[in-house]
């Protein structure tokens, strides 16, 4: 039990290996942006990226949970075409708090 918790070098130095591979891919791509214009298609399909990759997400979640985890997406998703994004939030909150209190 005492060597739980105990770090070994090759542990350590893997971690700090993996930190530095991670840092360096990071900065290559900041630097590579820098100097290379992106223009028409590639420029649409980066922005539409971030709400893929969360739609990619949470919807494996919400709709493998039950009946309250997708009535809640669902009513986030449609509020937030209309309200402010904190507001969407808020009502997919109240929504899944309130549908958990009905047995299904």
């Amino acid at each position: 039990m005492d060597n739980l918790f105990s770090l070994q070098g090759a542990t350590v130095i893997t971690i700090l290996g993996m930190a530095t591979v991670t840092w360096l891919c990071r900065m290559t791509g900041y630097a590579l942006a820098r100097r290379i214009a992106i223009t028409g298609r590639a420029k649409a399909a980066l922005e539409a990226m971030p709400p893929a990759i969360l739609t990619a997400i949470i919807a494996p979640m919400a709709f493998s949970e039950g009946i309250p985890e997708a009535t809640a997406a669902a009513v986030t998703v449609f509020a937030a075409l209309r309200l402010p994004t904190l507001v969407a939030v808020a009502a997919g909150v109240a929504t899944v708090v309130l549908m958990r209190q009905i047995p299904f």
